[in-house]
């Protein structure tokens, strides 16, 4: 399969908007996600790793998911990321990974999967009980967000009272959306929401 990623890759990380987002994303991540040193996260749809960067000193290990080799190989030419994050070209609703996670976050990669409820039930059977999710994503717009014609968007967005039926649907609990930034192109706006929830800890859940 063709790596659409393989030209944007050469300017990702000094792209404006991209680096802006980024920033606002991964600081929110830090606010509102509890890390700590032992932790094992997932980062899917990882990129060039601008979100793993804000999280990488504060964790054990990130595995950096994403379906893109160009975009993985400027994430592991980069030092600050050596040794504490490991790349993995793979498609996780294909080819499952064996191990649990403490963390899955993703930043503006679920609307190019075109099955989301699969994946958010990937997310759940890749996570341990009581681990969490955050995911950021856009809010459902009009279409206008991408270049007419840009291949692998399969979603314009995402209603957010929908995205959090998908969650409770798959085992998601304390549901908390926030509105991480805004992005203006040609004087329209797009918000991008940051998604954080818990998957249920069925042991809790009995005993309680």
């Amino acid at each position: 399969m063709a790596d659409l990623f393989n030209e944007k890759s050469k300017s990702w990380d000094s792209d404006v908007t991209v680096k802006t987002l980024s920033s606002a994303i991964g600081s929110l991540i830090l606010e509102q996600v509890p890390l700590n040193a032992q932790m094992e996260v997932m980062d899917f749809g990882a990129g060039t790793g601008l979100i793993s960067s804000y999280v990488a000193p504060l964790v054990n290990k990130i595995v950096a998911v994403d379906i893109s080799e160009a975009m993985l190989d400027k994430l592991v030419s980069k030092p600050e990321l050596d040794g504490k994050v490991e790349a993995v070209c793979q498609d996780i609703l294909k080819t499952p990974f064996d191990g649990r996670f403490d963390l899955i976050m993703s930043a503006m990669a679920i609307h190019h999967i075109e099955d989301t409820a699969k994946l958010i039930q990937s997310f759940s059977e890749h996570l341990k009980e009581g681990a969490m999710i955050a995911l950021a994503d856009l809010d459902k717009e009009d279409g206008s967000f991408h270049p007419e014609g840009t291949e692998g968007v399969f979603h314009y967005g995402f209603n957010r009272d929908v995205f959090e039926e998908m969650l409770i649907n798959n085992g998601f609990e304390d549901i908390q959306f926030f509105t991480a930034y805004t992005v203006t192109k040609a004087e329209n706006k797009f918000p991008v929401f940051l998604v954080v929830a818990k998957k249920v800890n069925k042991n809790q859940a009995i005993n309680g």
